[in-house]
């Protein structure tokens, strides 16, 4: 029975999950147990066989296969092969007619995965041996001498890094993409006031570009930690062999030179059983997806009737099937809840590494999953904002009367009588009696005459109403990292100078 799926990022296609014809079997006399009705032959069917007296399991051999996830490795797997034969020839253990013929039947291996023609079997595993072996189909013994001074081990933490450098730069890229968006959209908005808030009530005027900013912000410093991570991602651990290193005369400075890794794994033992680098990347995605949560949410909130702040293309949306005056947001809700899987992605892979010893154990096979998840949610999620962020349509006048409503400019009235010689905590108090009187009148404090407010204090003066518009107060905070228009201008030319730099 085969089983397919087209699935482009993950191709399960053409998996031979039956079990070995019963001819194959081996007599009772030679070790095997007839009353083992779900019995895989070792001999014909398993490449590491040699040692065992009973075959596997049926059961046990499709439960233990990782060939149905990790055949999305076969180009970084054979990319590895590749390498790792060059260097075999080059330091005199292949001959260059070996070495030949290995690279050309790896790139037919590799030819038949990519047009969907490859036959993955369970009974081999995983994609080593799949590729391995078809390889020995194709180019005869010589086939068999490609895994010389290596083990699955440290060629499987080869492959892992090979994947997660590639979809790493990906993920960067899609970030820098996202930022530049946010930044022509903070540049069209520098003007656009809407009210900044804590703990989710008016606080002060902000500029929408402003607080367009601030996501930047928060996706820069995701993408310097995804820049820094990758570093510890490109180190090759291909040489360390099963746990011990190799006692063929290897050079894995050539392999590392070949395969673009940037340092070698310095501890044989410590390079086949080390996923740090795998958590470390989750953890990075799973601030990142914490962030694109919180940008969902907002994006959330404002787009309901209470706030009516902004809309989104329709695109991003959808209906209800019984009210039909329904446009749901449900690209960052489904954002805001894929976080959570992310999260737990972290969570699994922290909890695996937690109680291994040192080195490999069977246990790491259960680190691809969640990896995988965590790369495709994360990448998903990108994708969607990357063309949803920048194509956002703020409602200027509901912020702007939204702004008006909570008394936004007081601070600016405090400053103010500190600025005439006040004490800020008394301007504190003189600020507070103003505000519970436009309370009780219903007003904002822009809109008390100068008499209500200067029964409050004499250090008001004529001019106080210069510093309660809420221009004005936008302008009056003219600093490094402030909400003044011409500070948020500065601040879309410096972001597009910093990007650069991830180019």
């Amino acid at each position: 029975m085969n089983a397919t799926s087209s699935n482009p990022s993950n191709p399960k296609q053409n998996i031979d999950v039956s079990s070995p014809d019963s001819s194959t079997k081996p007599a009772a006399s030679d070790g095997y147990k007839n009353d083992n009705k779900h019995a895989v032959d070792p001999q014909g069917q398993q490449m590491w066989g040699g040692r065992f007296s009973e075959a596997t399991d049926s059961f046990v051999a499709a439960f233990t296969a990782s060939v149905g996830f990790d055949q999305r490795f076969a180009r970084h797997d054979i990319e590895g092969s590749i390498a790792h034969a060059t260097m075999l020839g080059e330091c005199g253990i292949l001959s260059n007619d070996e070495v030949t013929t290995i690279i050309q039947g790896l790139q037919q291996v590799l030819r038949e995965i990519e047009s969907g023609e490859f036959n993955w079997s369970i009974a081999l595993e995983d994609v080593h041996m799949n590729v391995e072996s078809r390889l020995t189909d194709i180019v005869g013994a010589v086939g068999k001498k490609l895994h010389t001074g290596r083990s699955r081990n440290d060629q499987v933490a080869t492959d892992i890094r090979l994947w997660l450098r590639e979809e790493t730069d990906n993920i960067i890229e899609l970030l820098v993409r996202l930022q530049s968006g946010l930044l022509d959209l903070a540049e069209q908005h520098t003007d656009t006031i809407m009210p900044g808030f804590t703990h989710l009530q008016t606080a002060q005027p902000v500029s929408f570009g402003h607080h367009v900013l601030a996501w930047f912000e928060m996706l820069y410093r995701d993408t310097e930690r995804l820049i820094d991570t990758r570093r510890r991602i490109n180190q090759m651990p291909l040489g360390s062999a099963a746990l011990a290193g190799t006692t063929f005369p290897i050079d894995r400075t050539i392999t590392a030179a070949l395969l673009g890794f940037e340092g070698i794994c310095q501890n044989s033992l410590d390079a086949v059983s080390d996923r740090d680098f795998a958590i470390e990347f989750t953890s990075n995605a799973s601030i990142l997806m914490m962030h694109l949560s919180r940008m969902s949410e907002e994006i959330i909130l404002w787009m309901s009737a209470q706030f009516n702040f902004v809309q989104i293309p329709d695109r991003f949306c959808t209906g209800s099937s019984i009210m039909p005056q329904k446009k749901n947001p449900d690209v960052p809700e489904l954002v805001r809840g894929k976080a959570a899987r992310v999260f737990g992605q972290l969570m699994t892979l922290l909890s695996l590494m937690k109680s291994q010893p040192l080195a490999y154990n069977k246990d790491n096979q259960e680190d691809k999953e969640p990896l995988f998840d965590c790369v495709d949610t994360l990448t998903g999620s990108l994708l969607a904002f990357a063309d949803m962020l920048p194509n956002i349509v703020p409602n200027a006048d509901a912020m702007r009367a939204a702004t008006m409503k909570g008394y936004a400019t007081a601070t600016d009235l405090a400053d103010y009588l500190v600025r005439r010689g006040v004490a800020f905590r008394d301007a504190h108090e003189v600020v507070g009696n103003a505000v519970a009187l436009g309370i009780a009148e219903g007003v904002d404090l822009s809109d008390l005459s100068f008499e209500q407010l200067q029964q409050f204090s004499d250090a008001i003066g004529d001019d106080v109403f210069d510093y309660l518009t809420l221009e004005g107060s936008l302008a009056a905070r003219d600093h490094l990292g402030g909400t003044a228009p011409n500070q948020v201008k500065q601040a879309v030319i410096s972001g597009r100078a910093r990007l650069k730099a991830f180019a």
